[in-house]
């Protein structure tokens, strides 16, 4: 199972949490996803090492809720 961490920009709302759960966890491979509105992190656990960081990155950056940073493990 693969772990990957996001640090985010500062969430604007509850909503924009829910926007970035819901079109996570529609990617392929992804097995569940944990925003945490407060310390601005997203982590995702996905089920095959082919779910990519950089492919998720890019997903919520079109949602406009640019990655400051990632850790994979």
């Amino acid at each position: 199972m693969t772990k990957i961490t996001f640090k985010m920009e500062p969430f604007n709302c509850p909503s924009c949490v829910k926007k970035i759960e819901t079109t996570l966890a529609r990617q392929a491979g992804v097995k569940e996803v944990q925003v945490m509105f407060h310390s601005n992190q997203i982590r995702i656990q996905a089920e095959s090492p082919e779910v990519s960081a950089v492919d998720l990155a890019t997903t919520l950056g079109k949602l406009g809720y640019p990655v400051l940073s990632t850790k994979v493990s």
